[in-house]
């Protein structure tokens, strides 16, 4: 006998089969739809890293890597938005004070969904988002390159670096304001659905009670760290759905490197100590993006020249896998990766 599958990998299955998968090439080209969202705010998903007490799941690590490599491989876009706000919700779960009282059972409860304008800390020591203490709160200056989600999401959770080196989050309204505007959403390659902008901030004042988590950036950039070394699940989802488009002679071979590079990737995962192993972790999610590559570009081949058509699925896979290829990219895993690809 097997052990009956968590229920919210049941719901991601549902989500996916039901609504995601069928309707991902209009979503492609159209954009997620806001129906799309209200079903994955009902679903329970967007608390599975919440406390039970704020109404969340707390599922277990196995459990989020799995739904993740669901919703990712049936609509990359959808996948995409909801992503983002898994980051303020272990934000609020871990820290404490106003902020987490007020919006961290909303988010997990999903009657809130949030973005995240924080991937330009990686940039550091390059500030191109500066946070500067007034009277009661902060003043927030520079410019944000990539924000997903705009129009679809509540609020989000902004960054920047203070005076003092330190890494300051705070919770806006993910909308236009004094001292907050947004560019046109851009024309990517890939996942143009998900709605990403950038903001300009100039002068955008945030009270003392958003603030979320106030650290030195030397502290957070060790957090974050080990994220941007490991194998991404959405990887693996994406590699799945490319290669449940070939025939089994085909696929076989690839979907057990697959497995392989995903067996151990996640054993890694499971260890307590997220730092060690970090050269190994690295060159899984590697191992993870080529295989992911082989598949995609197999299932061009296999589909032929209809595998041109924007509307085709193998053609939105392969662009979906270049966007996971620089997705959360660093400096380190950019140098790991173009090593691989020339040796």
């Amino acid at each position: 006998m097997t052990d009956a599958p968590h229920p919210l990998v049941t719901a991601a299955r549902r989500l996916a089969d039901d609504l995601l998968a069928p309707h991902a090439e209009r979503v492609d080209q159209e954009g997620v739809p806001l129906s799309h969202l209200a079903r994955i705010r009902r679903s329970g998903l967007l608390g599975i890293n919440a406390p039970a007490r704020y109404g969340g799941s707390a599922a277990p690590a196995a459990v989020v890597r799995e739904t993740a490599e669901i919703l990712s491989g049936a609509c990359c876009s959808t996948w995409f938005v909801q992503t983002q706000h898994h980051t303020p919700v272990l934000t609020l779960a871990k820290g404490e004070g106003p902020a987490r009282e007020r919006l961290l059972g909303p988010l997990a409860r999903g009657e809130l969904l949030s973005g995240v304008a924080y991937a330009h800390l990686r940039a550091h020591p390059t500030t191109p988002v500066r946070a500067t203490r007034e009277r009661g709160g902060w003043r927030f200056d520079g410019t944000v390159p990539w924000y997903t989600g705009w129009g679809l999401n509540d609020v989000m959770l902004l960054a920047g670096v203070t005076d003092a080196d330190e890494a300051l989050f705070v919770f806006v309204e993910a909308r236009e304001q004094p001292g907050l505007t947004a560019s046109e959403p851009m024309r990517l390659a890939a996942l143009t659905a998900a709605r990403t902008v950038s903001l300009r901030l100039d002068g955008l004042r945030v009270p003392e009670e958003a603030v979320a988590l106030r650290t030195p950036y030397e502290r957070w950039a060790a957090a974050d760290r080990p994220k941007t070394v490991s194998a991404n699940p959405a990887v693996f989802g994406l590699a799945q759905a490319a290669l449940a488009l070939l025939d089994e002679g085909t696929a076989a071979p690839l979907r057990a490197r697959l497995a392989d590079v995903r067996r151990r990737a996640y054993a890694l995962a499971d260890r307590p100590d997220p730092q060690e192993h970090a050269a190994e972790r690295l060159e899984l999610r590697t191992r993870a993006y080529e295989i992911l590559q082989a598949a995609t570009v197999a299932a061009v081949v296999s589909g032929g020249g209809r595998s041109m058509l924007l509307t085709n699925r193998a053609q939105r896979l392969a662009r979906e896998g270049l966007f996971l290829l620089v997705q959360g990219q660093t400096r380190e895993s950019r140098a790991s990766h173009l090593r691989a690809l020339t040796s």
